[in-house]
């Protein structure tokens, strides 16, 4: 079985959308703005926001969103029960789609985890 590469996907990203940040820089600085806005605390922990923003990612079926909002929930302090909570909701409200997308997000965990030795 083949390992994705969500370390990868995340630079490919960033690399891909470097001519489109600079083609559309007053798009790009909004969408910025925007995920600042929505992501910062508040009466929700920006951790509860990378949650709900991972749990998005799965049940649209976007790589791209688990790999980045993993990346950001690891930097959160989130713990694993935290994240197969958040994942089994998005199998019961995604169904067969939405748990082939929590198995990436799961390997994306692990792949992305912090050097505990």
């Amino acid at each position: 079985m083949s390992t994705f590469d969500h370390v990868g996907l995340i630079q490919d990203i960033n690399e891909g959308l470097g001519q489109f940040r600079k083609a559309q820089p007053e798009a790009m600085q909004g969408f910025g703005q925007l995920s600042r806005a929505a992501m910062s605390e508040g009466t929700l922990s920006a951790r509860h926001k990378e949650l709900m923003a991972l749990a998005i990612g799965v049940t649209q079926h976007c790589s791209g969103c688990i790999a980045f909002h993993v990346k950001a929930l690891h930097k959160l302090g989130c713990t694993r029960a935290e994240l197969e909570e958040t994942l089994a909701v998005c199998v019961y409200m995604g169904g067969g789609p939405a748990l082939m997308y929590t198995a990436e997000a799961l390997k994306a965990w692990e792949a992305m985890a912090p050097d505990l030795t």
